[in-house]
């Protein structure tokens, strides 16, 4: 017995010394023919597609088979690890490793070349274009979380009662289907404005004048414009919260709903008192997810305003310091109050689904 599985065990060591160098060779050639970049884009697409998939299977593959030599004992131990660790490596190199070095830049001045100490979260925080950013950025998380979360609950209970459930869930839904880019550029026509008798482009507008108004210039009048900024988002994200929230209320059972009413409880008290304490852990996961995105937001300001008329938010400002202003002190120390502030909310998360054993 001994003697065949060490005859069995020779195999797959000459079996990986043969497929591990091929493995290689294809990842490596690969790699050095994209970079070198002698196909159209089209065809680039298409082999970047191929010989990413062989690439990746023939590397686990691979690394199995190396593996595999090792007693059954080490194997198992061992496996896991195979599979998980480039993924470890990767979200590594690409966000711990960056993490580190925005820290370290942010002590340093706008090019990197003297220590400036905490010189550039002074600025962060007595700046007053960076106050600014402050305050939008709570409006966005304040009114943008509580707005979305808000009209996809109301969205979800109707759809609820609604014959036409899958339809109106649709409609609601079809707005996340569209990038923020997108939606920029999209409610930027909704919101055009021009002078009083000139020709009115932007819808809103249009019915101003239609109803007797004068037009408004909805984006360029702070501090009301940051509103209609987080409307778009609110827009966007309402889908999503429509779609976590409904498939909630499917696990509610009826039968607490209809002795409750039986009860002599009225809708509100059904609602306030059994339905959304039974979908509370789902209301909150859908509001720090939102609330992660609206305190990320970037695309909407920088589509509509570019952060003009005092609609400047954190991820604008990083944005423009970094890579406008070319002072990378200021930009990485932005990028870091961004991560602390994002942190805790991660954390939570990652705490609520570790109790519900996601992991």
């Amino acid at each position: 017995m001994q003697l065949l599985k060490d005859q069995e065990r020779s195999q797959r060591a000459i079996k990986a010394l043969i497929i591990t160098p091929i493995s290689l060779f294809i990842m490596i050639s690969g790699f050095l023919l994209l970079k070198d970049n002698h196909f159209s884009q089209v065809a680039t697409t298409l082999f970047a597609i191929v010989w990413g998939t062989v690439s990746v299977v023939s590397f686990f593959y691979s690394l199995n088979l190396i593996v595999q030599v090792f007693p059954l004992k080490y194997y198992n131990k061992i496996i896991p690890f195979v599979f998980v660790g480039p993924a470890i490596l990767i979200l590594g190199w690409y966000l711990f490793i960056p993490t580190l070095r925005s820290l370290y830049l942010s002590f340093l001045n706008r090019n990197s070349t003297a220590f400036v100490g905490l010189e550039n979260y002074k600025y962060v925080f007595t700046d007053r274009t960076m106050l600014i950013s402050f305050r939008n950025t709570i409006l966005w998380l304040l009114f943008g979380t509580l707005f979305s979360v808000f009209f996809g609950l109301l969205a979800a209970l109707l759809a609820e009662r609604s014959s036409i459930e899958k339809i109106g869930k649709t409609f609601v839904f079809l707005p996340m289907a569209i990038s923020m880019v997108g939606a920029g550029v999209i409610w930027k026509f909704m919101y055009a404005y021009k002078p009083a008798g000139a020709n009115q482009t932007g819808l809103f507008n249009a019915l101003m004048v239609a109803f007797g108004k004068d037009p408004q210039n909805w984006i360029g009048t702070a501090p009301m414009n940051n509103f209609f900024l987080i409307a778009i988002f609110v827009w966007l994200q309402t889908g999503f919260a429509l779609v976590v929230l409904s498939a909630a209320l499917k696990g509610v059972p009826n039968e607490i709903e209809e002795a409750a009413r039986i009860d002599g409880a009225s809708e509100f008290a059904v609602l306030m008192r059994i339905i959304i304490p039974s979908i509370a852990g789902s209301i909150l996961t859908v509001a720090t997810t939102i609330l992660l995105a609206a305190l990320k937001t970037f695309d909407i300001v920088f589509s509509m305003t570019n952060g003009l008329y005092g609609t400047e938010v954190l991820a604008s400002q990083q944005y423009k310091q970094m890579f406008k202003f070319l002072n990378y002190g200021r930009g990485s120390a932005i990028a870091i109050i961004i991560l602390l502030a994002v942190s805790p909310v991660i954390y939570y998360n990652l705490k609520e689904f570790n109790k519900r054993e996601v992991f």
